[in-house]
């Protein structure tokens, strides 16, 4: 007979995404709804180690929806990637008498998780991330709030470009990824963008993308470059070498990371956070949920962890086809 769930615990962990408050706010809902108590660990895995806790109640996540960042903190611990802080963070949950941990966040807090349940605490990953790169997962939680973020100040960036007629280079986050950056790209009409998963041309990626644009008429141009590629000032250096312009360059940098999640973002992280608490009253534990077809579903963490998510190049078509005539 499976052992009952009495008390579980949340925390959010790695970079910060839109919607995790959101998903914070489900995770305590559903279980009041389901009459399991719910812990709330500050500050990631290291507040773990720290006992640093709260009880959550249904007034503890009242009007959070519509905030960005979490609530709960997050960060980065050292102390977490050594035998004797795991060893710690276990004995806290010991302590609590926490039968389970939710994690929210993105491949290095499920690993961490993975960690977590190979000493013996249950766990469910749940994926928010801005970069989407979660394998096991169609969507993560923050990608369509942060594209949005990221368009909405590339629009603006256009518009002096424009008046200008100038050549603006614009990084966004995406250190081993290039969702974001070709997503936005193909929402802005960007001129060009630069990505981890393929290979840089300059000549072919860069140059002759923006010669082909003033062929077409185009004054000023628009480069994307997701930030694993090589920073964005290298480029815009590049540039000016190659093509005797003076380009702006932007980096965008947390700005994305920031602001109320948006209608898809808060959705999903709803239906991501009760689903992670049925799970675990169910008796299903050690599994990260995700989205496939729009369905939200859950696999082995183990399993989850070694799938990877292609880049769809074929978007780099559309995009390398709409380019063809500038913006």
């Amino acid at each position: 007979m499976e052992k009952k769930i009495k008390r579980i615990g949340v925390l959010t962990s790695g970079g910060d995404a839109p919607g995790m408050n959101a998903a914070v706010r489900a995770v305590v809902r559903t279980c009041i709804a389901c009459d399991i108590e719910c812990i709330g660990i500050r500050r990631g895995f290291q507040g773990l180690i720290n006992s640093d806790f709260r009880k959550m109640d249904g007034n503890s996540v009242s009007h959070i929806l519509s905030r960005g960042g979490t609530i709960l903190y997050t960060a980065r611990s050292d102390d977490f990637m050594t035998e004797e802080g795991r060893q710690r963070a276990v004995t806290t949950c010991k302590m609590l008498g926490i039968d389970g941990i939710v994690a929210i966040g993105g491949d290095g807090t499920f690993r961490g998780a993975l960690e977590l349940s190979r000493l013996g605490v249950p766990v469910i990953g749940i994926p928010a991330t801005i970069d989407n790169d979660i394998g096991c997962s169609n969507y993560t939680i923050g990608f369509d709030t942060a594209c949005n973020t990221a368009v909405e100040c590339i629009d603006k960036l256009r518009d002096t470009m424009q008046s200008h007629e100038r050549c603006s280079v614009v990084e966004v986050m995406g250190r081993n990824a290039g969702f974001l950056a070709l997503y936005v790209s193909i929402a802005v009409g960007a001129t060009a963008v630069l990505v981890p998963e393929r290979e840089v041309d300059f000549e072919r990626d860069v140059v002759e993308r923006i010669q082909n644009a003033r062929l077409a008429g185009n004054t000023h141009f628009m480069i994307v470059v997701a930030e694993g590629v090589g920073s964005a000032f290298d480029i815009g250096k590049r540039i000016k070498e190659e093509l005797g312009m003076d380009p702006r360059v932007t980096v965008l940098g947390h700005i994305q990371r920031g602001g109320a999640p948006n209608a898809r973002d808060r959705e999903t992280a709803t239906r991501m956070g009760y689903f992670a608490v049925k799970a675990f009253a169910e008796g299903r534990v050690n599994r990260i949920v995700g989205t496939q077809h729009g369905d939200v579903v859950d696999l082995p963490i183990e399993e989850a962890l070694q799938m990877k998510k292609r880049l769809q190049m074929e978007r780099y078509d559309v995009l390398e086809a709409m380019g063809n005539f500038g913006h």
